[in-house]
C-alpha cells in the first residue's frame, strides 16, 4: 500500500455535452499530475449534463461507446494515475439511465463501477424541483474500489444523505468514503459540509467529495465546496465556490488511529425496529 499519497479533486463546472465537459476538465487533470497527484477524483454526472424542468437529461451512451469513459482510460494510462471517474450517464434499460461511476486505474483498466442506489426526488420550493428518478434507473449494489492506495467506497450526490450505505462500506473494509456530486446550491449552503464531516466521523474514514460548480445548463446550480475530509473530521481541502484543482494528501495511518482511539465500527449492535404504541388519554 502506498502511504501518504497526494490526490486532487477536479472541481469543474456542469457542461452540456461530451466535449465541453473534456474541454473544461482536462487541463485540471493535467495540472493535478504535474503537481504529483497519484489519484483524480471527478463530480457526478462529469462527462455532461442539463436539465429540462424537473429532468435531468446528462448525455448518455452505451458503456462500451462512452468517449468520456474512454478519454479517462486513456488519460490514465498515458500518466500512470488512478482515475475516479465520479459518474456518468450509461445507457440502460426502459428509456432510462445509470448514474455511474468509475474507478479506472494506472493502466486505463476499468477496476469497477457503482450504480446510484439513491436517486434526487425532491421539492425545494416552488420552481425547484427534481425529479432524478424519471430518466434514471437506481443501482442496487454497495461497492468498495480495491486499490494499491487502500479501499475505496463509491457513493454518487444524494447518497449522502443515507448514513447506512457509508456505514456498510466502512464494515466492509473502505478506507476511503468518497461522494462525487452535483450538490445543489441551495442544499449544499445548508447541508454539504455537515453531512461531510458526518459521514467522516461517525465511520472514522476520510471522505472525498468533488462537486461541481456554478449553474447548469437548462436551470439550476451546482455548490462546488469540492471537499476532502480526515477521518476526525477536520475539512483538509475546501475548493470553494469557482472551478479548479484541489490538493490533499491522504495518510491511512490516520484511519488506524482514529479507530483505535474511538472504536465506533467495533460498537454497532443488532436492535429491534422501532414499534410505535398506542397512548391511552385518561
Amino acid at each position: 500500500m502506498q502511504n501518504p499519497f497526494a490526490i486532487a479533486c477536479l472541481q469543474t463546472r456542469p457542461m452540456p455535452d461530451v466535449s465541453t465537459s473534456l474541454a473544461e476538465a482536462m487541463p485540471m487533470a493535467e495540472e493535478a499530475v504535474v503537481a504529483g497527484a497519484k489519484m483524480l477524483f471527478l463530480p457526478e454526472y462529469c462527462g455532461g449534463i442539463k436539465s429540462e424542468g424537473a429532468r435531468i437529461c446528462p448525455p448518455a451512451f452505451a458503456e462500451s461507446e462512452h468517449e468520456i469513459l474512454k478519454a479517462y482510460q486513456a488519460f490514465a494510462a498515458q500518466h500512470s494515475v488512478w482515475i475516479n471517474l465520479g459518474s456518468i450517464a450509461i445507457t440502460g434499460s426502459d428509456d432510462k439511465i445509470f448514474n455511474r461511476g468509475f474507478m479506472i486505474d494506472a493502466k486505463g483498466g476499468i477496476n469497477g463501477h457503482y450504480d446510484k442506489v439513491h436517486l434526487f426526488d425532491v421539492q425545494l420550493g416552488e420552481g425547484e424541483v427534481y425529479r432524478e428518478s424519471d430518466t434514471v434507473q437506481p443501482g442496487a449494489q454497495a461497492v468498495v474500489h480495491q486499490t494499491p492506495f487502500g479501499a475505496i467506497g463509491h457513493t454518487i450526490c444524494y447518497d449522502l444523505r443515507f448514513p447506512a450505505l457509508f456505514r456498510d462500506l466502512a464494515q466492509a473494509g473502505a478506507d476511503i468514503l468518497c461522494c462525487p456530486a452535483a450538490f445543489t446550491k441551495r442544499t449544499g449552503q445548508a447541508h454539504w459540509h455537515v453531512l461531510n464531516r458526518a459521514r467522516a466521523i461517525e465511520n472514522t474514514r476520510f471522505v472525498v467529495s468533488a462537486c461541481a460548480v456554478g449553474p447548469v445548463p437548462g436551470g439550476g446550480e451546482t455548490y462546488g465546496h469540492s471537499l476532502i475530509v480526515d477521518p476526525w473530521g477536520e475539512v483538509l481541502a475546501d475548493g470553494g465556490d469557482t472551478s479548479g484543482v484541489v490538493f490533499a494528501e491522504i495518510d491511512l495511518t490516520k484511519v488506524r488511529q482514529t479507530q483505535a482511539a474511538i472504536p465506533s465500527l467495533e460498537h454497532d449492535r443488532g436492535f429491534s425496529s422501532a414499534t410505535t404504541k398506542a397512548r391511552s388519554v385518561a
